[in-house]
């Protein structure tokens, strides 16, 4: 198992204010691009691989998306099949902020899903935050005309999930091509990667074959 590059706090403070064409910082120059607290009711910015397994719920303390059942997709290749695209946002460079709840029970590959570089059901990169780490868990992958490959540099041994909410961070910057995932309060990300395949694409949400919920979607950036 690879382990986990430890990263200064200063050097992750600099990726986030670099993010994006001319390094512009996130303290109120990177434009808001998107955000979804799901309070309106409303689906319409989505475009899920089945809409059938996915709603807007009442919580506690609000509206949330929920995917509540397995979705009854098949892709053309080994990858996940619970996806909930936003249908008109197409970053280059990016921060992906919200919050994150699994509502399945505890299993080593117990997982939820961040999608990014979308071009089409082929051709994608993918976030998996699983328990526990292995050649199809806990990593970054990229789907590219063939099964899922994970491109992770480095990474935990696995990701816990319990039945709270967390909140998860994910910063893609195109100029140096890194990708960086971060869990709860840590400071430093508990996975990265290097790759320089698809410069912009659609972000999303989901799970390869688990159930979930999503709230509090914020996405900074310089769309293309």
């Amino acid at each position: 198992m690879r382990t986990l590059i430890h990263l200064s706090l200063a050097s992750v403070l600099l990726t986030l204010l670099t993010i994006g064409t001319g390094c512009s910082t996130l303290s109120g120059k990177t434009p808001l691009v998107f955000s979804a607290d799901f309070e309106d009711g409303s689906l319409d910015a989505w475009q899920p691989t089945d809409a059938k397994a996915w709603r807007i719920e009442d919580a506690n303390d609000g509206k949330l998306l929920a995917l509540f059942k397995q979705s009854s997709y098949k892709p053309p290749v080994r990858s996940p099949v619970n996806i909930n695209l936003i249908k008109d946002v197409f970053p280059g460079s990016f921060v992906l902020e919200l919050k994150m709840q699994s509502t399945t029970p505890n299993y080593g590959h117990r997982d939820l899903c961040l999608f990014f570089g979308y071009q089409d059901p082929s051709h994608f990169y993918y976030v998996h935050i699983a328990n526990k780490s292995d050649a199809h868990a806990n990593s970054i992958f990229i789907v590219n005309g063939e099964p899922r490959v994970s491109i992770a540099k480095t990474r935990t041994e696995g990701t816990k999930w319990d039945d709270n909410w967390h909140s998860v961070r994910l910063v893609r910057n195109v100029e140096s091509e890194t990708i960086e995932v971060f869990f709860d309060d840590n400071p430093e990300p508990i996975m990265t990667a290097v790759d320089h395949h698809f410069k912009s694409g659609k972000i999303g949400v989901g799970s390869f074959d688990d159930t979930g919920q999503f709230d509090n979607i914020r996405i900074h950036a310089h769309e293309k």
